[in-house]
């Protein structure tokens, strides 16, 4: 667990005992600001949920606001990372469906991490206290998806990509934030109703139009399908991923 800032520390931690000392001290703080709120939290907290001395927590940290600023590097490099590996592996992916439910999963995995998590909820409630989340950073995003859907459909225009981009990065923002809240049942369902948004909305803009004949079922928008017979002279499919039967819509 590295911390890139140096000065976000009183000290950096050299030997392994003491850097395994403050990975115990960042994991608590994320798990003690995730169970009382990061204002109602304090350093006696964490140090107890930690099982260390608030001596040996003041070694390292000045005090609460210097541990989350902590979590909050943390939390960029990690998402940083991720974003890179996501946008190289792109063309990797066969179709829009297919990289949506990728981005989605990679996601969902990382935030049920306490640490991304309570630091990316606090964003949406107190975003003064942070260093280096901003507004700057969600438009170095929305660029990024921009020309990531330009790659997808070259005719695309450059306004209209950012459009589609700050559209898709708010809405996931806000139903992201909603999922994070919810216990974990709840949170699986909301995901696949995100991914079924994501792709419903996109599909019309990031495609062309030679490739929007591709068959996806309109009930999950998946591209699993198998044919199943006919009815009333039109192609029925089968979705392998909700199980139900649609029939072909002729343009």
């Amino acid at each position: 667990m590295a911390i890139s800032k140096p000065d976000l520390m009183r000290r950096q931690p050299k030997q392994k005992r003491s850097q395994q000392r403050v990975e115990k001290i960042l994991q608590a703080a994320a798990e003690v600001f995730a169970e009382v709120g990061y204002e109602a939290a304090t350093t006696h907290q964490i140090a107890a949920k930690a099982d260390t001395a608030i001596g040996s927590l003041y070694q390292f940290f000045p005090d609460k606001l210097a541990i989350f600023h902590a979590l909050e590097a943390i939390h960029m490099e990690r998402v940083t990372a991720i974003l890179t590996k996501l946008m190289q592996s792109a063309e990797q992916h066969q179709s829009l469906l297919e990289f949506i439910e990728c981005t989605v999963d990679i996601y969902a995995k990382y935030f049920a991490d306490p640490i991304p998590r309570v630091v990316y909820i606090q964003y949406f409630v107190a975003p003064e206290i942070f260093k280096l989340f901003d507004e700057s950073f969600n438009t170095q995003l929305i660029q990024q998806f921009a020309a990531f859907f330009r790659q997808w459909n070259p005719d695309l225009a450059v306004e209209k990509s950012e459009l589609l981009a700050e559209t898709v990065h708010r809405t996931y923002n806000a139903l992201l934030l909603n999922a994070l809240k919810q216990n974990e049942s709840k949170r699986q369902v909301l995901y696949a109703e995100l991914k079924a948004m994501l792709v419903a909305y996109l599909t019309p803009y990031t495609l062309p139009q030679q490739v929007m004949k591709v068959m996806i079922c309109p009930h999950c928008y998946s591209s699993r399908l198998s044919k199943n017979g006919h009815r009333h002279g039109k192609q029925r499919y089968l979705c392998k991923d909700c199980g139900k039967q649609f029939l072909q819509r002729l343009n």
